[in-house]
């Protein structure tokens, strides 16, 4: 048996998110297991690096499922993507240790949050980034951000929704910046609950805005109540970066070019 992991594109626009449900067939899953199970010639069910909700996109969603096929890289990579449409797309393939998982052998995941800073509301990639037409205090939003950074307690911004068994994660790095007239919240933890990223990006924006002050946001995490936090703001603009493998002693963008 061969385990393969397999780098992954898609825009979550219009989908349910990455996992299967049993009420519909618009989710990532979906597609990625039927494509795979074609190729294959058997049924594959895929495990992943890290569920994204719905609307969410994700650069470098990584999954694994083991198979007896015996296909070469290309062959996988370029009959997997003739079965699924145009907004999902496998990257590459990988053969791995059969003891390697894409979510447990994870020791961090990366995402980033785009937002477009303009008086004018964007025509292109609408779906993909979150319009704000107030300007927005960048250096203000950075230091309330370096707040996020070690091992805390993030009832703050968890959703009512969400299953996890700890709100307790670990951030190791949190950075909002500009270009133009796009600011990016890039961060990076072991892990994420439930809408978490989307609540921390909605809070640090009324930082922006001068609705909230730095303070105010470190007293927000320090109480721990989801009532105190920003609201949680679209999924167009969030992009799931990808995640790191320890196991293997490589950064994440070793991995996706030495795995192979």
């Amino acid at each position: 048996m061969i385990r393969y992991f397999v780098q992954i594109e898609y825009d979550g626009t219009d989908y349910h998110g990455f996992q299967k449900q049993t009420n519909t067939k618009k989710t990532i899953q979906h597609h990625i297991d039927k494509a795979l199970s074609k190729v294959a010639n058997h049924k594959v069910s895929t495990i992943c690096s890290g569920r994204t909700d719905a609307g969410v996109h994700a650069l470098n969603q990584f999954i694994h499922f083991d198979t007896k096929s015996k296909r070469n890289i290309d062959s996988w990579v370029k009959g997997v993507n003739s079965y699924l449409p145009a907004d999902i797309a496998v990257k590459n393939f990988f053969k791995v240790d059969p003891d390697m998982h894409a979510r447990f052998s994870a020791n961090s995941r990366s995402y980033v949050y785009v937002i477009k800073n303009s008086k004018t509301p964007p025509a292109i990639g609408s779906h993909n980034c979150l319009w704000v037409k107030k300007l927005l205090n960048v250096e203000k939003m950075h230091r309330a951000a370096q707040h996020l950074l070690g091992e805390k307690d993030f009832s703050a911004f968890r959703a009512s929704g969400c299953q996890s068994k700890t709100p307790i994660r670990e951030i190791f790095e949190a950075e909002v910046s500009k270009k133009g007239n796009f600011i990016f919240f890039n961060i990076k933890g072991n892990a994420f609950m439930l809408n978490m990223v989307r609540i921390i990006t909605g809070t640090l924006i009324n930082i922006g805005m001068g609705k909230m002050n730095i303070s105010q946001f470190k007293e927000i995490i320090k109480l721990k109540k989801r009532t105190n936090a920003g609201k949680t703001i679209s999924a167009n603009g969030l992009y799931f970066l990808g995640p790191e493998y320890n196991e293997l002693d490589y950064s994440k963008e070793a991995l996706l070019n030495e795995l192979d």
